[in-house]
């Protein structure tokens, strides 16, 4: 997708035409721009333009998470840590998300891996960091 075409979709959010927006955003988000799917899960998670979703939102932030979207990984953080659109909190996989976010210099992502670390046992702080190690040579290499 166009730099021009998420600018397109972004505006369209900024005027309140989700729906356009969304439509916009479909082809980019299912053939996998990190960018696009970060937006569709902020629609879901907001209930813009489509009926609120936690689940479908997470899913999306997931997606685009993975891809190395600081972004993303700290929504996906998020919804561990408060335990939305899925059965349980996971705090260790909150704070495994909001380091990884942080290290992708997402402006939040320290503070609130800062709060959410006060809340971990040491054995949940000592596998948080067996999977930060895990994932952040897959997802920033060069960080």
């Amino acid at each position: 997708m166009a730099q021009a075409e998420l600018e397109e979709a972004r505006d369209l959010m900024e005027a309140g035409k989700f729906m356009e927006a969304r439509a916009a955003l479909w082809p980019a988000a299912r053939s996998g721009n990190a960018e696009a799917e970060e937006l569709i899960g902020i629609m879901y998670a907001m209930g813009l333009g489509v009926e609120q979703d936690y689940e479908r939102a997470f899913e999306w932030y997931l997606r685009a998470a993975m891809k190395g979207h600081p972004g993303a990984q700290s929504g996906v953080a998020w919804y561990y840590e408060v335990g939305l659109g899925m059965p349980s909190i996971d705090l260790t996989r909150a704070y495994m998300w909001y380091v990884l976010s942080a290290i992708g210099n997402d402006p939040d992502a320290m503070i609130s891996q800062e709060e959410v670390v006060k809340k971990m046992s040491s054995d949940q702080i000592a596998k948080a960091h067996l999977l930060i190690d895990d994932y952040r040579v897959w997802l920033y290499p060069f960080k």
